[in-house]
């Protein structure tokens, strides 16, 4: 089973939703809900992880 080590941004805070990400396994990103770390995990390719976040590069996400 493949062990990911999950990281929250820095700009998260606890009252706040968040996803943590894990880059330690290669060949994969996995992704999650900081509020449900027992909850389903979203795993991408690494070429899809950056073209997300190229395509949110210049998006401002309402909070």
């Amino acid at each position: 089973m493949t062990v990911f080590q999950f990281a929250k941004s820095s700009y998260s805070t606890p009252e706040r939703e968040c996803v943590e990400v894990a880059c330690n396994v290669p060949d994969a990103v996995a992704v999650r809900d900081s509020k449900q770390m027992d909850g389903p995990v979203i795993v991408l390719a690494p070429t899809a992880w950056a073209a997300f976040q190229s395509a949110l590069a210049g998006t401002r996400i309402q909070g």
